[in-house]
């Protein structure tokens, strides 16, 4: 059986520094994904909406690779990969401080031999087991971030935004723009590590400008 080690074969896009910001080329890669909202007054530890949408990719995501390893002919095993977030607001912003809407998508990377008759095949099997409304709104879909900047943020969630500011900075200095959304990919579980050791990837695409 062949085995895809995807960390491995991904590794510069999930595992960058965490001292300096670094540029990379994010080509087009296969993901599941589905669009939410986290209302003010809410975090996604507490929104119905978030916590509806992380099983369904979680357990569309892991049934994906099971009937991967199943499959008569071409058998692959491969690791599920993180899962990742886009992030946005209406006004623009991107403030830990401003109230508003937070928009977001969450995708997991899927490897390429994933088709979308497969994804769909296992949306419809984790339905059976474990219903669940945000199933409708996954999506398989191809995305491709381009040029960007990512550093690696060690820490709590909520000191982002010291990363964010070397993040800034970066930019600034280096003639760069943003653009698109927000990225981050969380390689921890918030629910088990302590938050002082909590590994995000700080991502955003990016255009040179000077």
């Amino acid at each position: 059986m062949e085995k895809l080690d995807l960390k491995k074969i991904y590794k510069q896009l999930y595992k960058p520094p965490s001292k300096y910001v670094t540029v990379v080329e994010v080509p087009s890669l296969n993901f599941a994904m589905l669009d939410g909202v986290v209302e003010p007054g809410t975090s996604p530890e507490n929104s119905k909406e978030f916590q509806e949408a992380f099983p369904a990719l979680y357990g569309t995501s892991f049934t994906l690779k099971f009937n991967s390893k199943r499959r008569a002919e071409n058998p692959i095993d491969y690791t599920v990969m993180a899962l990742e977030g886009l992030w946005w607001t209406d006004s623009g912003e991107f403030s830990f401080e401003k109230v508003e809407p937070w928009h977001f998508t969450l995708l997991m990377m899927q490897p390429d031999h994933i088709t979308e008759a497969m994804f769909h095949e296992a949306v419809e099997q984790v339905r059976v087991k474990r219903p669940n409304p945000a199933l409708d709104k996954l999506r398989f879909e191809r995305f491709a971030e381009g040029l960007s900047i990512q550093i690696m943020h060690v820490g709590p969630y909520s000191e982002e935004p010291r990363s964010l500011e070397k993040m800034r900075r970066f930019v600034e200095e280096n003639g760069y723009a943003y653009r698109g959304k927000h990225h981050e990919i969380y390689l921890g579980d918030p629910r088990r590590a302590n938050p002082e050791k909590l590994q995000t990837v700080l991502r955003h695409p990016v255009e040179k400008i000077a």
